[in-house]
C-alpha cells in the first residue's frame, strides 16, 4: 500500500535522508529502527507531507503523492501520531479527539466507539483536560486521535518513549490488533527493539539518514539490528 522510493531529504545544507525506500502493506507493522537522530522522524515527516523531499517518490495505494500537502494526505487515509504525542493540554480529551474531524465529511464526524474499546480509560476522561492525563494516557489519547481519522495508513513515532510498562503493553496490545484486522498498514518508528519485533512483519534500520539493513522481520539478524541501535 505504502511505496518509499529512494527519497532525498534535506533541511537547509543539511542532507537528512539518502535515498531511503521502505514498503508498508495492510494488515502489518513495518517497523523502523535506529538511534536518535539517524533520520526516523524526517522519513515519517516526509510520508505525510511536513517536510518536502527533493528527490524519490513516495506512493499511497498507486497514486503518486509526493507533492500533496499534509491535509490531502490525510484525507487519503495517512494519520500520524507524533513524537512526543503534541496534544493539546489546555483541551478536555473529548476536544482533543475532536480535531481529527476536519477532514472528515460532517456525516462521518462522531468519535467511533471502537475508540473506547481499545482505549477504556478515555471514556471516563473525557472532560478532562489533556494536560492532567498522564504521559501513558497521553500516548493513549493520541493515538486514539490519529484513529478518529479512520485511517488506512498509520504513522506511529516511538510511542514507548516515557512510558510506563503497564501502558506499553496496553499500546502493543492496541497495534496489533489494528493490524490483525488486515485494512490497516503501520509504520512504527522505534527504538526499543523488543517491543518492535514482537509486532512488525517487516523492518528497515537507520544509519545517517540511510537504510542500512532491511527485510522480513522473521529472518532478522538480531545481532546485526542491535550493533545500530547501541550507543
Amino acid at each position: 500500500m505504502l511505496q518509499v522510493d529512494q527519497i532525498d531529504l534535506f533541511y537547509g545544507g543539511s542532507q537528512a535522508l539518502r535515498a531511503v525506500s521502505i514498503e508498508a502493506r495492510a494488515g502489518a507493522v513495518t517497523a523502523v529502527l535506529g538511534r536518535n537522530g539517524v533520520g526516523k522522524t524526517s522519513l515519517l515527516r516526509a510520508i505525510i507531507g511536513q517536510e518536502p523531499v527533493r528527490g524519490g517518490r513516495i506512493q499511497w495505494n498507486g497514486a503518486d503523492i509526493t507533492r500533496l500537502p499534509t491535509h490531502q494526505r490525510t484525507r487519503r487515509g495517512v494519520a500520524i501520531v507524533p513524537q512526543g504525542r503534541e496534544i493539546f493540554s489546555l483541551l478536555t480529551v473529548e476536544e482533543n479527539l475532536h480535531t481529527g474531524f476536519s477532514v472528515l465529511p460532517r456525516s462521518e464526524r462522531k468519535v467511533p466507539e471502537e475508540i473506547f474499546e481499545l482505549f477504556p480509560v478515555l471514556k471516563d476522561m473525557m472532560k478532562r483536560r489533556g494536560g492532567d492525563l498522564s504521559g501513558g494516557q497521553q500516548q493513549q489519547l493520541a493515538i486514539a486521535r490519529a484513529l478518529v481519522l479512520k485511517p488506512k495508513l498509520l504513522l506511529l513515532d516511538e510511542p514507548t518513549e516515557g512510558i510506563q510498562p503497564s501502558i506499553i503493553k496496553d499500546i502493543e496490545r492496541v497495534i496489533a490488533l489494528l493490524a490483525a484486522r488486515g485494512d490497516m498498514a503501520i509504520v512504527l518508528v522505534e527504538q526499543y527493539f523488543d517491543f518492535a519485533r514482537r509486532l512488525a512483519q517487516q523492518y528497515a534500520v537507520m544509519d545517517r539518514g540511510e537504510v542500512v539493513l532491511a527485510g522480513a522481520a522473521d529472518a532478522m539478524d538480531e545481532a546485526r539490528v542491535r550493533r545500530h541501535l547501541t550507543v
